[in-house]
């Protein structure tokens, strides 16, 4: 075998993999590029593999950075089928087809506000790509050996999201391994990643991998951040993943509220994509903590606000409130229009509860940037901006070397990947003083022949 690394190096994006073996390409996850100019410009170059030689596609998970470049590939030439799990397939459903929507979104705003280079400025796929590339997909089940010609391929259940997976790929002499994203163990709604016992080579995020999670209660976190916040008159937003973080939000909401510890102010979710999401959550109970009824109660704690019209009256309320918002790292979506009614207010609070990427306007804001630039209009940040780091779905280093330490012997070779280069490196020093393995950081497009 032979693996290619097409993305997700040395950066928390964009995540592709290649497997060439004999008679067969593979590719695992097709992940879109996010964060900075460089990085997105990448996605509209000519792809490094002709598409139409890549047999297949096996998914470790539904996020964006993961799946996000599939309808693209389509379009370019790739005929293959796509491989993922039930809960993959049911949020590539959803996560693909808004992706779609926004490009195009984002597309005519860029038209109408004159910020792009390009004119006119036109999406990388529509919608109807999307839902085009959905007739590529065949679910598979957890545990099922799938032949793809000399490769035998198995999806293991990971719970870093529904439907998440560690891939393990074989050609009948050695066994390669993907971690995926690795989940945070005792998540508050998600089961701990379970472990694996053996492996000649694998592929391990690295997020987290020069950082341990800060001690704490998220939910004492979230409650004083929120009471301090409504106590001054103000709003807090929250931008927020659709897939997993809103739905740990919200039930962190609904505890609050049980507890009586924080006010009763309205709560929106305003995210079309996160609403699907959270509909779908509750069926899969086999794949996180929540028994079906507090699954109902904690989801119906909130408005959710599927038009532009809602959305746009929550900015008139003129009231003290909670708005969960998409996108996390507030590249796109809803989020934005917002950030430009309540960035400029000192009451307000600007929330973000997970990992923002070099690159992206969460990580400028929460790095202290005063000035922000929202479709093509410069905003002066007033509002006070908080995050909290006791929500997140990724394993911090500790948590990855306790999982790394299941394995019953030794890989012959670790590849660290999906982590800024310093987090990458951290891990690397990590893994080999603790256990003496072999470790490499890939390059992209770098090759490495496995045997």
């Amino acid at each position: 075998m032979k693996i290619t690394f097409l993305g997700g190096v040395e950066e928390v994006t964009g995540s592709k993999y290649l497997i060439d073996n004999q008679d067969i390409k593979i590719l695992v996850d097709c992940g879109l590029f996010q964060g900075h100019r460089e990085l997105r410009e990448r996605n509209w170059d000519p792809f490094p593999v002709e598409p139409s030689s890549i047999h297949a596609i096996v998914l470790t998970h539904a996020h964006i950075d993961h799946t996000g470049y599939i309808p693209a590939l389509i379009k370019r030439g790739f005929k293959g089928k796509i491989y993922c799990s039930r809960g993959t397939y049911e949020l590539c459903a959803i996560m693909l087809l808004d992706s779609g929507s926004l490009q195009e979104e984002d597309a005519k705003k860029a038209n109408k506000y004159g910020y792009s280079r390009h004119s006119p400025a036109l999406p990388l796929y529509t919608k109807k790509d999307a839902e085009n590339s959905l007739k590529f997909f065949q679910v598979v089940d957890f545990d099922k050996v799938v032949s793809l010609g000399s490769l035998k391929v198995t999806l293991i259940a990971s719970y870093h999201i529904l439907g998440a997976s560690f891939v393990v790929v074989s050609d009948g002499k050695e066994t390669l391994s993907f971690s995926g994203d690795l989940g945070h163990p005792n998540q508050l709604i998600m089961k701990n990643p379970p472990a694996l016992k053996q492996t000649d080579f694998l592929v391990v995020e690295s997020t987290y991998g020069d950082r341990l999670h800060k001690e704490g209660d998220p939910l004492q976190a979230l409650g004083d951040m929120i009471n301090k916040t409504i106590a001054r008159g103000g709003t807090v937003v929250i931008p927020s993943f659709a897939v997993g973080r809103t739905q740990t939000i919200l039930y962190c909401l609904y505890l609050l509220k049980q507890k009586n510890a924080i006010p009763n102010v309205p709560i929106f979710l305003d995210s079309p994509m996160a609403i699907s999401v959270t509909d779908l959550f509750c069926r899969f109970p086999n794949e996180h903590k929540l028994s079906p009824q507090i699954c109902q109660d904690a989801f119906e704690i909130a408005t959710y606000t599927r038009t532009v019209e809602e959305s746009k009256a929550i900015d008139q309320m003129g009231q003290p409130l909670i708005l969960i918002a998409g996108s996390g790292m507030a590249e796109g979506g809803r989020v934005v229009d917002h950030l430009k009614y309540f960035i400029s207010e000192p009451k307000n609070t600007i929330l973000f509860v997970g990992f923002q990427s070099r690159g992206t306007r969460g990580r400028d804001l929460i790095e202290g940037e005063k000035e922000i630039k929202l479709h093509g209009k410069l905003y002066p940040v007033r509002a006070e901006i908080k995050s909290i780091e006791t929500i997140s779905a990724h394993a911090d280093y500790n948590e990855i070397l306790e999982w790394l330490s299941h394995l019953e012997s030794a890989p012959k070779k670790v590849f660290i990947t999906h982590g800024e280069i310093e987090a990458a490196q951290s891990l690397k020093k990590k893994i080999e003083e603790r256990f003496g393995w072999s470790v490499d950081i890939p390059h992209y497009l770098e090759s490495f022949d496995l045997d």
